[in-house]
Formats: C-alpha cells, structure tokens, sequence
C-alpha cells in the first residue's frame, strides 16, 4: 500500500556563522514533529552540498532539479512540503524561497519579498515606519562608504549599535559608546554584511514574542523577557547561557495586550506566513508610559528545546506538535 504520510525536509545549515544553531534548531524541530503523521528529513544545505543527514550519520545526495533524493532502498523520494530553519543566508533573505516557488514547493516561511525585506534590518524598519510602527532611528552605511563620526553622534546620540544590516545572526553587533569606538565597530560588522546599520539606542526592557497565522486562526504567544548582564543580548547571551529568560514577561496587562495587537498588526502588514519572532524594546514616553518599539523580526526563530518559541508554545499551554502540523497542514 502507498504510504499516504507527507514527506516532510527540515532545511537547515546555510551559509552564515549560524550554520550549526541551525543543525540545533533542526535537531529541535525533527524531536517536536509528528512522526505518526509525517516522514521527517533533516536536509544540510551549505554552498553546494545540499544532503539528507540520516540518524545513523549515513548522508544521500539532494538532487537539486527537484529537491528529491533517493534512499537506502534506492527509491526517490519526493517532498511535500519544506520547514526552513537556516538562520541566515540563504534561507532567511528570499534565495531558498525563490527556488522552492521555482519547483512549487510549500514551504513554512514567508515569501521571497517578504523575507528579503525582514533580513535587511534597515529596509524593514524604514518600511514599517510608514505603518505607523514605532523603530529607532537609524543610518545605513554600505562598505567603503565615507562617513562623519561627529554627524552621526549628533543625530542618533550616544550611545548606538553597529548591525550588519543585511545578516540573520548576532555576530558582528557592537554598542558604541562614544564616536571613537565607530571605527573598529564598523570594521566588525563589515565582515558579516557589505551594509551595515547604525542605530539610535532605546532604554527599556527587551522582549520577545512569537506568532502564527492559519486560515482559522490567530496565535500570538506569551512574550519573553530578556534579561542580560551583557551589554545586550548577543551571541553570547543568546546561545551560552548569559541570560534570564522570563516567559510570561513581566509586563503590565495592557502593555502585554498592546505588544500581542502590535505584532498580529505586523504580521498581517507584511503578510507572514509560518511561526514569525518579533523583538521589542518597551520604553517609557515623557508621561511615563510604556512604548512599544519595534526592534527586528526573526522569519526563522531558533528551534532548539530551550529556545524562545518552545518556551512560549509550552506557557500557552499548546503542544509544538499540534503548532508544527497547524502550519504545515495550512498550505494544504
């Protein structure tokens, strides 16, 4: 009898410095998905050696025309549907997608433009500005570009952060103190991006909070407090252990409504497809109210047990089995 499962590849790898949290975040998501109801791959994809990592450590040739490769049996397998978890190029910035909408592929993320535009932080944030979102300041620099030091600390203040504007991981990002500290900040981001963005600091606390759409329903789940010793949440923080994480945050009832309403508002403008992550900074206005402020959304938010969107799944009391097969079984 023909097996009526979906083939399920969890693409992950990539070519940035995040290729191997994106082997975690597979590893993640391979244990959370319902093996009674899919066949579950975990496909490495880095330059050109796209392969099936089997659990025995055997590997088989993705044959890219298609997406298939074949098994130990010798038998093609075909998929039905792709889960990308590559955190960074290339997908997280449109290229993956690209070439699944060329072999008409579902697959969990949003479409090309949409995770072009959320790669590139500094695009993201002056479009969203025009919806009336609340983002720092911020200027973009391209490599080899001139620059007055003196210019940007007298429109952004200090201190500002150094981003590779156009990069999916926390490699690369500086807190700038004062003017002569941008010089070396730039030649650290310069390495991961050929633009980089300089980005008034907002004072307040740092929260996280996932969110899926299906054609029935709207998630958004609990948030996440982020709390640091660090400077701010880098890579350090974020895969080391330097770092409390509170889910639900700490935020007043209101404010909580406000940031799940903000990002089910952001979702909807960009038209999201699949799990999105969006990270907030929650200042105080003049009057001493809270503010929302926008700081970056995550297309391909980490997947490993301990990370935000399992911790959220599981304080909303949601199984990420029954998550994972909303999304998948919504493009069907």
């Amino acid at each position: 009898m023909k097996d009526l499962k979906r083939n399920i590849a969890i693409v992950c790898g990539g070519d940035s410095s995040e290729h191997d949290v994106s082997l975690r975040s597979a590893q993640g998501l391979y244990s959370f998905f319902d093996k009674e109801r899919y066949n579950v791959y975990i496909v490495d994809v880095k330059g050109q050696d796209w392969h099936v990592n089997y659990e025995d450590g055997d590997i088989a040739k993705i044959d890219r025309n298609d997406f298939s490769f074949i098994n130990k049996e010798g038998k093609a397998v075909v998929f039905d549907y792709a889960y990308i978890t590559i955190h960074g190029t290339p997908g997280e910035n449109g290229i993956m997608q690209g070439y699944f909408d060329l072999i008409h592929l579902p697959y969990s993320t949003s479409g090309v433009l949409v995770e072009a535009m959320t790669f590139n932080k500094y695009v993201l944030n002056n479009y969203l500005r025009g919806f009336g979102v609340n983002v720092a300041d911020s200027i973009l620099l391209r490599l080899g570009e001139s620059y007055d030091a003196a210019a940007i600390e007298k429109r952004l203040g200090m201190p500002v952060f150094v981003k590779p504007a156009a990069d999916g991981s926390s490699f690369g990002v500086s807190k700038v103190k004062n003017a002569d500290q941008l010089a070396p900040a730039l030649r650290v981001a310069f390495m991961e991006s050929n633009e980089v963005m300089i980005e008034g600091f907002m004072k307040g606390t740092e929260i996280s909070i996932g969110c899926y759409k299906t054609k029935d329903k709207a998630v958004v789940f609990p948030a996440t407090e982020v709390v640091t010793k660090n400077e701010f949440f880098d890579y350090d923080a974020k895969y080391n252990g330097q770092v409390q994480e509170i889910t639900p945050a700490r935020l007043s009832p209101e404010t909580a409504k406000k940031v799940a309403e903000e990002t089910s508002h952001i979702y909807d403008i960009l038209h999201c497809n699949g799990i999105i992550r969006i990270d907030y900074i929650i200042s105080k206005d003049a009057q001493g109210n809270d503010k929302v402020n926008m700081l970056e959304i995550n297309t391909t938010p980490g997947m490993t047990p301990t990370s935000f969107i399992p911790q959220q799944v599981k304080a909303a009391g949601l199984s990420m089995k029954d998550v994972l097969t909303d999304i998948i079984e919504n493009q069907f």
